[in-house]
């Protein structure tokens, strides 16, 4: 039996969304697989002025908390998580040079609001020689949602 795909997921508002957990349940049942969720800091607004001890780890962290659970349940065993770069592709290459992935799963807001989509992160990810695939949610209600991932 070959050795199960490592799947890289990064995410932070859409972690824990129907559109994500789907994604993850899909590529657990295509072939074996394991699984890392990689939440970028966000630091907001002014409290990078502010306050630059804050790092955003505290929100991050609880993204991770609310979100592994559920990850878990869809991919059917344990994924693990971690806190990255505030800067998502800075995140998305420091988790590549440290571990050993195959491929990624991005998962954004809509277009509308999705800053990592502004910053054209999924094409620049896929610049980085792994199948990347995108999960767009459209489940949330954008007046719920700050435009940050």
């Amino acid at each position: 039996m070959s050795e199960p795909a490592h799947v890289l997921v990064v995410a932070h508002q859409t972690a824990a969304t129907a559109g994500l957990l789907a994604a993850v349940g899909e590529r657990a049942r295509r072939s074996p697989a394991t699984f890392h969720l990689i939440v970028p800091r966000q630091q907001h607004g002014m409290h990078k002025v502010v306050d630059p001890q804050e790092t955003g780890d505290s929100e991050a962290r609880a993204v991770l908390v609310e979100a592994l659970p559920m990850l878990t349940a869809a991919a059917g065993h344990p994924v693990t998580g971690s806190v990255g770069d505030s800067e998502p592709l800075m995140a998305i290459q420091d988790a590549i040079h440290l571990g050993n992935y195959d491929e990624i799963i991005i998962s954004t807001l809509p277009r509308r609001l999705s800053r990592w989509l502004k910053l054209d992160l999924v094409s620049k990810s896929r610049s980085l020689g792994l199948p990347v695939t995108h999960v767009e949610d459209a489940s949330r209600d954008p007046s719920e949602v700050a435009p940050v991932s």
